[in-house]
């Protein structure tokens, strides 16, 4: 894992808030960009990790500036093949957005033992840990050179403190996902107490016209079947 080179440096970072403001938007400041120069070098990297930000659902909805923002205190990573870019059960600082380049989840919910998942570039790994601290589920290895962007927590938590709309966005985001969940928990629930009515009925059904209970369901098996 290395830092990648095109980040800002501190010195430069310096310079260029006594001139000018390096995270503004490219849109507002034209006239660097047609000069060129370093300014104008350290805006087309940030417009190019921008992108990736706005294809994450967790981000969609917030201000163009914002996520210049995010994307500039945003550490810039380039993962080699075989680095592992979050372990199971770690405790990471922040969040990873894949830029570019090929992960594969090995570790984590839903996948059996030996197997591989692609994580595909613009996946978001850890989302969560940007914003508070939480045990990661499954482990991330690159297969390829990965471009990322490292979102820590650090930094998240500096930049809604400086602006407490971006706080607001991310809880309604989250409630908006856990108000989802529950509502799926519900149909699920619904549709379990529904399968269980039915079932008692067909029972009654069965005892009325004296079949044995046991015998109504074609994967039921009499209890002597299970003795080997």
């Amino acid at each position: 894992m290395t830092l990648d080179p095109g980040r800002e440096s501190p010195e430069s970072s310096a310079r260029c808030a006594r001139r000018s403001p390096c995270g503004a938007p490219s849109a507002l400041r034209p006239d660097f960009r047609r000069r060129g120069g370093p300014v104008a070098g350290v805006l087309m990297a940030i417009d190019a990790f921008v992108l990736p930000l706005l294809k994450v659902p967790l981000f969609q909805g917030l201000k163009p500036l914002q996520l210049t923002e995010i994307a500039r205190r945003a550490d810039r990573i380039v993962y080699k093949p075989g680095d592992v870019i979050v372990a199971a059960h770690d405790e990471p600082d922040a969040a990873v957005l894949v830029v570019s380049g090929e992960a594969v989840r090995t570790e984590g919910p839903g996948l059996e033992r030996g197997a591989n998942e692609a994580v595909p570039a613009g996946a978001l790994i850890s989302e969560m840990a940007m914003l508070i601290e939480t045990e990661c589920t499954s482990t991330v290895v690159a297969r390829t050179p990965v471009r990322a962007l490292r979102i820590t927590r650090q930094e998240m938590q500096a930049h809604m403190a400086s602006d407490p709309s971006l706080a607001d966005h991310f809880v309604a985001r989250i409630t908006g996902r856990l108000t989802s969940f529950m509502e799926s928990l519900r149909e699920i629930d619904g549709a379990l107490a529904l399968s269980g009515t039915e079932a008692d009925a067909a029972s009654g059904l069965d005892r009325a016209a004296g079949v044995p209970a046991l015998m109504s369901s074609p994967s039921s098996q009499p209890a002597a079947a299970s003795v080997h």
